[in-house]
């Protein structure tokens, strides 16, 4: 079974628990172990705050994604902004920047199995992209036979 949702965001900083809130929500209703669940939503709050403060632009609303196909979860996180700087940009396997506001990027990384930072073709905004495997609770509603 799949399962998807998305969502528009407000880019205000109220957004940010609102969309993690959203996610922990699904993966508990969904049986998704909590460890998981936590570390995929502190992910999505660092994409979802770079989108609210990076995201500045032709609009005032930002996009989160999030999708389930057998035992993977995807979330993409879309702005308007004027995106990575040189376009896409390759993860860094390198030790956390310890400045202010620099270690979000690096916790996506380390907190997803797959991850890819782009920006739009037409518009220029960010697209943050990261997977997940899940793991299930005994009782799970789209546990994978």
């Amino acid at each position: 079974m799949s399962v998807w949702w998305s969502l528009q965001l407000r880019r205000e900083a109220a957004s940010v628990p609102l969309a993690r809130r959203l996610l922990l929500g699904s993966m508990e209703a969904a049986g998704v172990d909590a460890d998981i669940s936590h570390e995929m939503s502190v992910a999505l709050s660092e994409a979802c705050s770079n989108a609210v403060r990076h995201g500045s632009g032709q609009s005032d609303v930002y996009r989160v994604t999030a999708s389930v196909h057998g035992d993977v979860c995807r979330i993409e996180v879309t702005d308007c902004g004027p995106g990575f700087p040189g376009g896409a940009i390759v993860p860094r396997s390198e030790p956390f920047d310890l400045l202010p506001g620099g270690r979000g990027l690096s916790l996506i990384e380390a907190l997803s199995d797959a991850v890819t930072f782009d920006n739009q073709p037409d518009s220029g905004g960010a697209v943050v992209t990261f997977d997940k495997t899940l793991r299930w609770r005994e009782d799970a509603l789209l546990q994978v036979s």
